[in-house]
């Protein structure tokens, strides 16, 4: 089985983030970056079932070189070969171009993508890699068993979940579900050592798919302090609640 998983480098949910450029740039000095936590879900998978099916796994980011060492946690993780496009990610449609473009100049069986990327909660680069290549796609899908040239999914519903068949090859958007976090992998000393050796491809983009580029970012509004109040104290809850919260 041939398995395409398409990875993101995000800032850690912990870092801190500031813009420079008058807020027209994100500041990456000291931030740490990791694999986006959806795709991570996927990889896990997609490594599940090479080890169950046979076959292979290779990763594909859009993105210049600083996002190589994430690549190669996914290559420590298992993955078997990386592929680069040599271009900054600036919005979801030319990622998603770039990408299908690749897909449709090889073969592959499955294509994981995350539901969404955790910096900028986009959700639609797996869509429209499916509309690019005509192929078939379940989002927010949280289980997955392929049998043959056919999956059974699971995805998550307003309110439940919704039970799917398909054909291969397709594109699925995974998330927590697909496997659990107790699942997910942590690179060791030996996957670490056989990563520096895998392949990593770095090819250029097809063409100028760039369209649109951000005018301002902005931090979103500090959140109010709490102030714990024992329950028993009402005397003190009243007087704050009417001469600094002013609701009462």
């Amino acid at each position: 089985m041939n398995i395409l998983v398409c990875i993101s480098s995000v800032p850690d949910t912990t870092s801190k983030i500031n813009f420079t450029e008058n807020n027209t740039k994100f500041d990456a000095n000291g931030i740490q970056f990791v694999i986006n936590p959806y795709d991570e879900f996927g990889l896990t998978k997609a490594m599940m079932l090479k080890e169950s099916t046979g076959g292979k796994v290779t990763i594909i980011t859009v993105g210049n070189a600083t996002v190589e060492a994430v690549m190669r946690k996914a290559l420590a993780i298992g993955a078997d070969q990386a592929v680069r496009v040599n271009m900054n990610a600036t919005d979801s449609f030319s990622t998603a171009t770039e990408i299908s473009n690749y897909i449709t100049q090889n073969s592959f069986d499955l294509i994981i993508a995350g539901r969404e990327s955790t910096d900028y909660n986009g959700g639609a680069v797996g869509g429209m890699i499916a509309e690019m290549t005509d192929l078939p796609f379940v989002n927010a899908c949280i289980g997955l068993e392929v049998e043959g040239e056919s999956a059974k999914l699971i995805r998550e519903i307003d309110g439940g979940k919704e039970m799917i068949s398909s054909s291969l090859p397709m594109v699925i958007g995974g998330q927590k579900g697909l496997v659990q976090e107790s699942e997910l992998r942590i690179p060791n000393m030996r996957g670490i050592m056989q990563s520096r050796t895998k392949p990593l491809q770095v090819i250029e983009p097809s063409s100028n798919t760039k369209n649109t580029s951000s005018v301002n970012f902005e931090n979103p509004e500090a959140k109010g302090s709490c102030r714990m109040v024992d329950a028993s104290n009402v005397s003190e809850l009243v007087d704050l609640l009417h001469n600094e919260a002013k609701i009462i």
